[in-house]
Formats: structure tokens, C-alpha cells, sequence
């Protein structure tokens, strides 16, 4: 029986069809190896941080977003010489703090693609509590060298409680989560072992109550009266008042994480005021 000759696959087709599909071919596989890029770019875990070298700083606002709460604390990490960046939390930072932590995940594997070595945290407020989950459940957190918290309601705030007991409708995602007990903060009842967390807070707190909610175990909790014993900071100054700041500054160094010392109090203010 005779045998017929082999045709190639595209070989009945007309010379400008058969250009048009391998082009679009082509583009196939372009788009395959992009996909590809991205996904591994996604799932890529990073090696963990370095402790004695600092890289970029990841600045997590509170509840509501706003960022404007850590305009001058960047401005004065930027002067040091650190590269810090206001993460832009998505629902206008009262949606899902799940959501919250994916957002700081991207932030993060966005300074390690841009070459730094490793990064701080600082969450103020429930950005404090949106970063608890970050390092729970996402991929980069291996590239976290410290975390530096301010007035962080990690044990959940009575606050919370109240506005979804009294008004549920008037109680987004986040503000369910930040009530005492609630499924989420019941997984997150220590901090990461081994990583180094200064967890601040001030007894003069009105919005995070009771304020030693912030004394998460595991955490290096420091209430700022017992460095300075007339130190009068209320929820809204903690990312701004002097020995805040002086002690954020401290922790994010490479010496010891900063203690409850009264024999620092003078020092760390003039830290923290220092360019303001």
C-alpha cells in the first residue's frame, strides 16, 4: 500500500495564517513563562534576616489607614538613612485584617525584589494586630528582622467589643476581629518565637483598653511611665511623642531591644526629638 508523505502541522495553511498563528503562539508561551515568573515570584520564600543587618522599614497605619500618623517617623528613619515605606492597607483599613497582612506581604516581597537585605515592621495600633497575622500566615515573614509595636490591642480592645455588641452595623471586619476572644486573635495568643518584639504602650491609652493588651507573650512589652514616669501619651501621640519615637529608633538597630530603664528617659527623648 502506498504510503503518503508527512505534512507538517501547519503546512496546509496559507502563508499569512500560518504567520498569524505562530505569532499568537508564540505569545502563548510568552505569557506561559510570565505566569510562571509570577507565580514562583509569589510562593518564593526568603531566607531568613540576617539579625546584625538592618534593611528597609514597613510601617503598618491603625485602624481607619491613616497614614498620615507616620509621616514624621518615616521622614526621620528616611534621615538615618533607612529605606521606609507607609503601607497602603486596602478597605481603608478597617476591612479583614487577613486581607491586611496579604497587603504587607506584597509590601514586603516588593523591598526584598528592589534588593534589601531584610526588613523591620512597625505596626501602630491594629496595624500592630494586622502584622501579628502577617507573620502567622504569609510567605516573607522569614525576611522580618524586628517588630516594633505602639499601643497594639494583640489581646483585643474592649472598644471593639463594645461598637459590635452595641451597633454591629457600625462594626467593619477588622473592628469584629480586635474584640477579646475573637477567632482570629484566639490563633495568635503569643507572638512568633524567636523574633525580637519591643511592644510598646502607654498607660494613658483611652482607645486601646485596657491598654496592656499590648503585652502580648513573647513579645518585650514596655509601658512608656515605667522609663518616664510623667510621660502623659494618649493612643493618638504614640507614633509621634519624643520617647516613642527614641525607643522605636533604639529597637530598630542592632544593639539590645530597649527595657523599661528610667535612667533613659532624658536620653531617649532627645533621641526621639532630635530633627523634628
Amino acid at each position: 500500500m502506498a504510503s503518503w508523505p508527512a505534512r507538517a502541522p501547519l503546512g496546509g495553511l496559507a502563508p499569512r495564517r500560518r504567520a498569524f498563528v505562530l505569532a499568537l503562539l508564540a505569545l502563548a508561551a510568552v505569557l506561559v513563562v510570565l505566569v510562571g515568573v509570577g507565580v514562583a515570584r509569589q510562593y518564593r520564600v526568603p531566607p531568613p534576616a540576617d539579625p546584625a543587618v538592618p534593611g528597609a522599614v514597613v510601617l503598618v497605619p491603625g485602624y481607619g489607614g491613616n497614614r498620615a500618623a507616620f509621616i514624621a517617623l518615616t521622614d526621620r528613619l528616611r534621615a538615618d538613612g533607612r529605606r521606609a515605606v507607609i503601607v497602603e492597607l486596602p478597605s481603608g483599613g478597617t476591612g479583614d485584617l487577613v486581607a491586611q497582612a496579604a497587603t504587607i506581604d506584597d509590601t514586603v516581597r516588593g523591598l526584598l525584589d528592589e534588593g534589601a537585605p531584610s526588613v523591620d515592621v512597625v505596626g501602630y495600633s491594629a496595624g500592630g494586630v494586622a502584622t501579628r497575622v502577617y507573620l502567622d500566615r504569609e510567605r516573607t515573614a522569614p525576611a522580618v528582622r524586628r517588630v516594633v509595636t505602639l499601643g497594639s490591642p494583640l489581646r483585643g480592645a474592649e472598644l471593639a467589643a463594645a461598637g459590635g455588641a452595641l451597633v454591629p452595623g457600625a462594626c467593619p471586619r477588622a473592628c469584629q476581629q480586635l474584640a477579646p476572644g475573637s477567632a482570629l486573635l484566639s490563633g495568635l495568643a503569643t507572638a512568633p518565637p524567636g523574633l525580637p518584639w519591643l511592644s510598646l504602650w502607654s498607660a494613658d491609652d483611652e482607645t486601646v483598653t485596657p491598654p496592656d493588651s499590648a503585652d502580648l507573650p513573647g513579645t518585650d512589652a514596655v509601658r512608656l511611665q515605667d522609663i518616664c514616669s510623667d510621660a502623659t501619651v494618649p493612643h493618638s501621640r504614640l507614633p509621634v511623642d519624643p520617647l516613642s519615637v527614641g525607643l522605636v529608633l533604639r529597637a530598630l538597630g542592632t544593639g539590645p531591644l530597649p527595657t523599661a530603664d528610667a535612667t533613659q528617659c532624658d536620653a531617649l527623648r532627645t533621641e526621639g526629638s532630635e530633627g523634628s
